[in-house]
């Protein structure tokens, strides 16, 4: 009995080890971040965008406080006590006289709807301004990610090359083992390996550099080697009239949206000082019990106030002329963002389409090319049909296209960050 059943508990224990190890395996696995995911952890986890929020909900709490009617007064007073003894006898609360009073402050013009909608237009311009760090946090974001995804298609290139490089050596062993080549020529073959050896180890420093400050951006504290991204490393030449990029961003533009906000809020600050000047009075009202008086009728009384200042010097003429001058001040400023608005996308637009026109022969000719002459002169070296000097040169020119293929495309994706950047959404992925 015994001999049947200890298979049975090896095959069990053996299956819970296999599953344990395979979850062991699929924790501590590399998971690539695309894009979107990317942006979607950097806009819940960046401590700056998030400090900016909350100044955002700070402005939304001062409309409470915009809106607040001024308190009442209550003043209770009293008079006529006695402090001596009236014909020997002390009785000091007998005459005494209690008078309690109310007063409240009306304002006119429309003061509280005015701070209420000048708090309202601050909350607005702060979330536009909200918007505007995150458009330029993530043009940065985006640019860190596209840093990545070139270091690591580098890296790829130059294992790719030491790979070949390496089968290359091989074949050239056989050929002196031989007799084709000499001693001399292996040797330099040999020698040029620690070229493409320098290339993975440099390749390998900027792709974790970049992953570094990837990871300071979206303020992820998992090591570096379970960090990792993913995308598309590549380029469009279906680029939009540039009219159509100048409107999206007249629409777009958060910066643009808070200077236009600015300049109403400017006019409603014009207004309120304006409403200030006016003169607000203060209502009272007060019950009076004094016992001391002869008439009966008299001891408890009411009475009624109204307090209005006199504005004769203050009509708050300095706050209602710097408002106004402050509207002129907000379109100027206003004009000033759209002008820069135009040149952003115009500038952005003129490099993303140069490095289209750099892009397109690379891609239709130049790489193509470079991988044919190499394998060419790669073949007639190892058949006797090109010198070292031909195939090293072959090797070279192969490495400084597909090379600066990559960074072109680097530079591609980062002038179509900055045209996102300048439209203030992305139209180009």
């Amino acid at each position: 009995m015994e001999s049947k059943l200890l298979p049975f508990f090896i095959r069990t224990i053996s299956s819970y080890a296999l599953g344990i190890a395979l979850l062991a395996s699929s924790a501590s696995a590399q998971q690539a971040l695309t894009w979107d995911q990317v942006k979607a952890k950097f806009e819940a986890a960046n401590p700056t965008l998030k400090a900016d929020e909350i100044n955002v909900q700070e402005m939304k709490a001062e409309e409470i406080t915009a809106y607040l009617r001024p308190n009442p007064q209550f003043t209770f007073s009293t008079d006529g006590t006695q402090i001596a003894p009236h014909n020997g006898v002390w009785q000091p609360v007998v005459g005494t006289q209690y008078q309690p009073n109310f007063s409240y402050l009306h304002e006119r013009q429309h003061k509280r709807e005015l701070r209420l909608e000048n708090a309202k237009e601050g909350t607005q311009i702060a979330a536009s301004q909200h918007e505007d760090l995150e458009r330029n946090l993530i043009f940065n974001l985006r640019s860190v990610f596209i840093q990545t995804l070139q270091a690591k298609a580098v890296l790829e290139l130059a294992q790719a090359d030491l790979e070949y490089y390496d089968k290359i050596i091989g074949i050239s062993r056989e050929r002196f083992k031989a007799g084709a080549i000499g001693q001399i020529d292996l040797e330099r073959i040999e020698l040029l390996r620690v070229q493409y050896e320098s290339e993975i180890r440099t390749a390998t420093v900027n792709l974790q550099t970049s992953k570094i400050q990837l990871m300071q951006l979206l303020n992820e504290r998992t090591s570096l080697e379970h960090f990792d991204v993913n995308g598309p490393f590549d380029f469009a030449d279906n680029l939009q009239p540039l009219d159509a990029y100048r409107q999206i961003a007249l629409d777009n533009r958060p910066d643009l949206r808070a200077a236009l906000e600015s300049v109403q809020q400017a006019i409603t600050a014009h207004n309120l000082a304006n409403a200030n000047g006016s003169t607000d009075p203060t209502f009272g009202a007060w019950y009076t019990y004094n016992p001391s008086f002869n008439n009966p009728n008299d001891n408890q009384t009411l009475g009624l106030n109204v307090s209005i200042p006199l504005r004769i010097f203050d009509r708050n003429q300095g706050e209602k002329k710097r408002t106004l001058i402050d509207i002129d001040r907000s379109r100027q400023l206003t004009e000033a963002s759209r002008a820069q608005v135009f040149s952003d996308v115009d500038s952005a637009y003129e490099q993303v389409r140069s490095n289209i026109a750099l892009l397109t022969p690379y891609r239709d000719k130049y790489k193509d090319q470079a991988t044919r002459v190499r394998d060419t002169v790669t073949y007639a070296y190892q058949h006797g049909g090109a010198s070292l000097m031909d195939f090293l040169n072959a090797q070279s020119d192969y490495r400084v296209v597909q090379l600066a293929y990559l960074q072109l495309v680097g530079a591609y994706m980062t002038a179509a960050g900055q045209l996102n950047l300048a439209v203030g959404r992305e139209t180009i992925q």
